[in-house]
């Protein structure tokens, strides 16, 4: 007999690359051997293969089988190899006839033969896509997580229906998803549920039409977290290339369901989560939730409480949009591009600088809780606010405030004005410029020189800050759909550059 070969993927990092899956039964001993470094999953792939195979119902071989997953340098990890082990070894034993069209293969089997649900299809079906497969089968409960133009993506329940299939004895049902942009009508929160805390509004306004980062500082309940979980709201939708990149991270991770997402992510982690949690890893690497809020927001509430390592984490992928996993043979780097909005008190007790509540922490106590932010991560963080007490006049005004959906609109405005002019540079937002970036599309007049000159001098701002300045002033301009930088944008971005330390109240 010949060797029987079906084509599968496995995952590496959040990409899927393909794997060959060889079946060759001789004369000799009955055994059944898996070669190709896979793990222990993949190992005891044996006896859930040689189970389905006799409760399917189809005959196992008695003889000695070999099951090569190729290329054999690359680590094979998971249950996703089941299927097209069983497929192989049936179409070796002569019970299928071998494949005549190009087809992907992938899932996990239960003893009893049905297929259960797999991690990371979406890359797959990309994949498969990508290499012009005319099909893909995968457990039915993962149909629906692919978006296919050309590849036709099928379900099956069980071993028993794909082996009927591959006989040309059954129709398999095809699912090809669409994208269907979310409504902007359910959110929990609202910004004109928030009364006063204009400035801070403002500076989310800028945020999320910029992708900027934003620090906010005040005592207890002045509404910082009340701002963070409404600022989803006043977010643009998704465009298609990072519906594609969000969908892939969370496939990977397990987390995809009945509907590809269409909404940008909001990830809240607690700071007495793991650093594995949120920065990714493991034994076999996965993106953590920096990851998962890539194109989405990452907030971080109580920031000083979160342990120096998760914090210092932090530093890769404010700066590059991405976090590197290293292990002593591979690393992967998983995207990290998100909009970090995190929130502090100014001290322990949380009433440093409250002009109606006494702070009751000695001066070292709030020097050592402020420096837990370091100088670097705050280096990172485009919009510095403070917030203070709301007055109870406010707190009863019936004045009307303005909407999220209102304010929405200049945002994508601005995200549109963004979209165009990074059309070539493979980047959405004002926040990823570069260096290089900055100096062709940000500049500014002699009066908004010598402005910017003296804040840099006096307030002895990095280089680091001095292009804070410019990419913020860039986006307040966007939000006037101006095309010139003036005085007044970098007069309102250098005022967001304030640090919170003892000396500054």
């Amino acid at each position: 007999m010949k060797p029987a070969k079906v084509i599968s993927a496995g995952i590496w990092g959040i990409e899927a690359i393909p794997i060959e899956v060889e079946a060759d039964i001789s004369d000799g001993l009955p055994s059944f051997n898996i070669v190709g470094l896979p793990d222990k999953a993949v190992e005891e792939a044996k006896e859930r293969v040689k189970a389905a195979i006799k409760n399917s119902p189809f005959k196992f071989p008695t003889q000695k089988i070999t099951v090569n997953l190729a290329p054999a340098d690359i680590p094979k990890i998971g249950t996703i190899y089941d299927l097209p082990i069983a497929i192989a070894i049936l179409i070796a034993s002569g019970q299928i006839p071998p494949l005549l069209k190009k087809i992907l293969i992938l899932g996990e089997l239960a003893l009893g033969g049905q297929l259960r649900r797999i991690r990371g299809v979406f890359p797959m079906v990309e994949l498969a896509e990508k290499k012009s497969f005319e099909e893909i089968i995968v457990p039915l409960s993962n149909a629906k997580e692919g978006i296919s133009k050309k590849t036709q993506i099928k379900g099956a329940e069980n071993l028993f229906d794909v082996a009927l299939y591959l006989r040309g004895e059954k129709e398999l049902s095809v699912f090809n998803s669409k994208i269907n942009p979310e409504e902007f009508l359910d959110f929990e929160n609202d910004f004109s549920y928030i009364k006063g805390q204009e400035v801070a509004k403002r500076a989310l306004e800028i945020a999320a039409a910029g992708g900027h980062n934003v620090l906010m500082v005040g005592p207890p309940g002045v509404g910082k977290t009340l701002l963070a979980r409404s600022f989803p709201s006043i977010l643009p939708p998704l465009n298609f290339e990072e519906i594609l990149e969000v969908n892939r991270i969370y496939s990977v991770a397990g987390f995809l369901r009945e509907k590809i997402l269409t909404s940008r992510p909001f990830r809240t982690p607690h700071h007495t989560d793991s650093v594995v949690s949120i920065v990714g890893g493991g034994r076999i690497p996965r993106p953590g939730e920096i990851s998962l809020a890539h194109r989405g927001v990452l907030f971080l509430d109580e920031f000083a409480e979160f342990p120096r390592s998760i914090i210092e984490a932090l530093r890769q992928p404010l700066e590059d949009g991405q976090i590197t996993v290293a292990r002593a043979s591979f690393s992967f780097n998983f995207p990290a591009k998100f909009t970090l909005i995190a929130a502090q008190n100014p001290c322990p007790c949380g009433y440093f600088g409250d002009k109606e509540r006494e702070c009751r922490c000695s001066p070292s106590q709030i020097i050592k809780y402020q420096q837990k932010i370091s100088g670097p991560i705050l280096d990172r963080i485009d919009i510095t606010l403070y917030l203070g007490r709301v007055d109870f006049e406010k707190l009863e005004s019936k004045d009307d405030q303005k909407t999220s959906s209102q304010i929405r609109k200049k945002v994508e405005m601005a995200r549109e004005i963004q979209s165009k002019r990074f059309e070539k540079e493979k980047i959405f937002t004002n926040s990823e410029m570069k260096p290089n970036l900055i100096k062709k599309y940000c500049q500014i007049d002699e009066t908004s020189y010598q402005l910017l000159k003296n804040a840099v001098e006096k307030f002895h701002l990095s280089p680091r800050s001095y292009h804070k300045i410019l990419k913020l002033a860039r986006t307040i301009a966007d939000l006037e759909n101006s095309a010139n930088l003036n005085k007044e944008h970098i007069g309102e971005a250098i005022q967001y550059q304030r640090y919170f330390h003892l000396d500054r109240f």
